[in-house]
């Protein structure tokens, strides 16, 4: 960044104080900052999709009669940043939020996008994940009758992906081939039927239960794999938006090689970065101004 400057602008900056400036700015900024409301129409449909992400996070405490130096008490580990995304059904661009905090956490957060995005009484929520109750759970207490949810499509195939050596080991591919479009054609029972005759007994434990995974997975998730009426909808089946998401809001800037991160920096980070991927960058610096 220093260079950048350099470069563009003559002005020379220190690292350090471009980092101080930075994150000063990162905890200035508001948690979930977003647009103004959008108007709502007719009929909208959102699309709402939420995933985790792991980020490194370093602890320190200091201790009574111990070292001064608190690099010598860091304890490191890894925390779930969650994130939540929304769009308009018709548009390509969504709005974004991260949080370090809990599943209900997250859950607002789906429910204030979708409020900035339009969604109005009449409005639905397409709902998609990867399968993780919470993630249903909270797509039913945000929305209640307005929302809907999904289990990502290719995340359900990795599952019927193994139990295809299993129930078919000569033609697996043709087996696999089978179960997705009788998924995508509405005929869910006809995959469970294909899996029950090879459901492995209970005394085979689970690591080597494919078939038996596969089957409870489904079975569990009643109503989540309504997959013929999205595609007539024209609505996606898969959560690969909120995946790639992952990689241009949090990972590229807080999983850098060697990066550790105290926990209220990383959220402030997160929320600059987010800030910004909803366009409020404008809007944060005309309220400085004021």
């Amino acid at each position: 960044m220093s260079g950048k400057l350099r470069e563009h602008y003559g002005i020379d900056l220190p690292a350090g104080a471009i980092v101080a400036i930075t994150e000063r700015h990162a905890h200035a900024i508001p948690a979930g900052m977003t647009p103004a409301p959008r108007p709502t129409k007719a009929q909208l449909t959102l699309v709402a999709e939420t995933d985790g992400s792991m980020i490194p996070i370093v602890e320190t405490r200091a201790v009574a009669g111990g070292p001064t130096d608190l690099r010598k008490t860091r304890k490191l580990l890894w925390k779930e940043a969650k994130l939540a995304l929304v769009r308009r059904s018709d548009e390509i661009e969504p709005l974004v939020a991260v949080t370090l905090g809990d599943q209900t956490v997250a859950g607002e957060a789906l429910n204030r996008l979708a409020h900035a995005a339009g969604l109005a009484a009449d409005s639905r929520v397409h709902g998609l994940g990867d399968g993780a109750p919470w993630i249903a759970d909270q797509i039913e207490v945000q929305f209640g009758a307005q929302g809907s949810y999904l289990v990502d499509f290719y995340h359900l195939c990795d599952y019927l992906a193994a139990a295809a050596k299993i129930c078919d080991r000569e033609f697996a591919a043709d087996w696999m081939t089978l179960q997705k479009e009788r998924l995508k054609t509405g005929r869910l029972p006809e995959v469970l039927r294909a899996l029950k005759p090879f459901v492995e007994p209970e005394t085979v434990p689970s690591e080597d239960a494919p078939v038996r995974q596969c089957y409870r997975y489904i079975d569990n998730r009643p109503g989540q794999f309504k997959y013929c009426e999205a595609l007539a909808a024209n609505l996606p089946i898969g959560s690969g938006e909120v995946e790639s998401a992952h990689r241009y809001v949090i990972q590229e800037r807080l999983k850098l090689a060697g990066a550790w991160w105290n926990k209220d920096n990383a959220q402030a980070m997160l929320n600059l970065r987010t800030a910004r991927a909803n366009h409020c960058w404008h809007s944060y610096w005309d309220a400085l101004a004021a």
